[in-house]
């Protein structure tokens, strides 16, 4: 997941004064319970399971099942710390935080859904695999939601009839959607906030070429081995529509110029920074530079729509509902994940300070691979940006430090936090997207449950394999 913008009504002291706000009680994560964490646990079993339990309850009434895990933590915050705090802190998670990141997704899915790629593209195994290999390669300049918004309709068009192509888009969120967005801070939430806060804009090169390069090396080998077994599957029909010649070409890729907007718009928020708020209430403020790039944001989204034809829009069978449905999901992911995040923040003083505690050996030096499998795994269900600045400041939060005696520990936080976010569909939000949009199309896609049995099944294995090889 990750939203782009800091958060500046940060929970953990009482009376917690915030820029361009007035001073708010907010929650201390080190008071908390795990009960706390119910609602958020609430959601993700509804998401997982409701699905395949009651597919019509859930496909009428999910927003209205996402709204009451989200008041059944905003509830009970009023009654035990107040309506105010309780306000505040749902207000800032979904303006300061959801928001950015709601709109980040919305304009990548506008300017990107207008680009189409026409002709007779079939999914051979050389085929889906150099779309894979492509898609990998461009998610550390296009981030990996753009570029898993430009790739996953030529994708489905060239797979839509094959019998056998779950697997296609399984890899597809494997390698697009997360691991490919390793090398630069315009990958991945995590490595740009890492940017913020002084990391240099070629460290992540540099750190996880190696890591990333075998990872992705190991799925894209071993995607071609078992897209080749299913074609051999395929009927005859479908085989031969590979001997036809290629005719392809791309319409509306005016939207390139777009999208390239978009990452401009990012990267420039990241750097030109006053330190200027606007207040929105509650003790909350938008930084200056965020709500221009959400402004600037919001202009490219209407720029794509009205000047790219309709026609294509229509063939690509754009619609609103993945979209949508991201959109509600995820608002109250992030209401719920609030205490979540508040326990984390107490460090040692929380609930989760037993777990922290692994993260530091007898000697008092950092164990990387605990930092690894730690931040990876929370991660994989929370957001992955929060997570990485957790462990980024437990390490110490000095990035000069980091980059230099303790570099092996943040590229170990940088990897778990970049590569996890594969585990689940809520890892990271393009592999939610992903999966709504080839429901939207048709396309068979594994359950909540049954994408992490592929994931478990063939990431885990790497990632320890990853591990053994001392390349964290």
């Amino acid at each position: 997941m990750g939203g782009l913008c800091p958060k500046f009504c940060v929970g953990g002291q009482v009376n917690t004064a915030t820029p361009g706000g007035d001073a708010f009680a907010a929650i201390d994560g080190g008071d908390l319970s795990l009960l706390w964490a119910l609602p958020f646990v609430g959601m993700l079993l509804s998401v997982a399971l409701l699905p395949l339990l009651t597919p019509r309850l859930w496909e009428h009434h999910f927003a209205k099942i996402a709204a009451f895990w989200a008041f059944a933590f905003i509830v009970p915050a009023a009654a035990v710390f107040g309506g105010t705090t309780a306000a505040a802190e749902a207000w800032r998670a979904l303006i300061v935080e959801y928001l950015p990141f709601i709109l980040l997704l919305f304009t990548l899915f506008v300017v990107a859904g207008g680009i189409r790629v026409v002709g007779n593209l079939v999914g051979t195994p050389a085929t889906n695999t150099a779309l894979l290999a492509f898609g990998t390669l461009s998610a550390s300049l296009l981030g990996t939601t753009g570029a898993a918004m430009v790739l996953i309709r030529p994708v489905i068009c060239a797979n839509q009839d094959r019998r056998y192509n779950t697997h296609v888009f399984v890899f597809f969120i494997f390698l697009v959607c997360n691991i490919g967005g390793s090398l630069s801070p315009l990958g991945d939430p995590p490595l740009f906030l890492g940017f913020l806060k002084g990391i240099d804009f070629l460290w992540p090169l540099e750190a996880l070429l190696r890591p990333m390069l075998l990872v992705s090396g190991i799925l894209v080998m071993l995607f071609y081995v078992a897209d080749r077994l299913a074609w051999s599957r395929e009927s005859a029909e479908v085989r031969a529509q590979s001997r036809a010649p290629r005719q392809v070409r791309i319409e509306g890729l005016h939207n390139v110029f777009y999208l390239a907007g978009v990452v401009a718009a990012v990267l420039v928020s990241g750097i030109w920074d006053n330190g200027a708020t606007i207040p929105i209430g509650l003790g909350c403020g938008i930084p200056v530079t965020g709500l221009a790039r959400d402004i600037a944001l919001l202009v490219l989204s209407y720029l794509s729509w009205k000047t790219t034809r309709t026609s294509i829009r229509i063939e690509n069978a754009f619609a609103w509902t993945p979209i949508q449905e991201v959109a509600i999901l995820f608002a109250a992911v992030f209401i719920t994940m609030i205490p979540v995040l508040e326990m984390l923040r107490a460090n040692h003083q929380g609930p989760f300070g037993p777990l922290l505690d692994l993260v530091t050996g007898p000697d008092g030096l950092p164990v990387e691979t605990a930092y690894f499998w730690l931040t990876g795994g929370l991660s994989s269900f929370l957001d992955n940006a929060p997570t990485y600045l957790v462990f980024f400041n437990l390490a110490g939060g000095d990035p000069q430090e980091l980059m230099g005696p303790l570099a092996g520990t943040l590229t170990a936080i940088s990897a778990g936090a970049v590569f996890m976010g594969a585990i689940t569909y809520i890892g990271n939000a393009p592999n939610f997207m992903v999966k709504s949009i080839c429901e939207e199309r048709g396309i068979a896609i594994p359950s909540f449950f049954g994408y992490m049995l592929w994931s478990g099944g063939i990431l885990l294995p790497l990632f320890a394999l990853l591990t053994l090889a001392s390349l964290l």
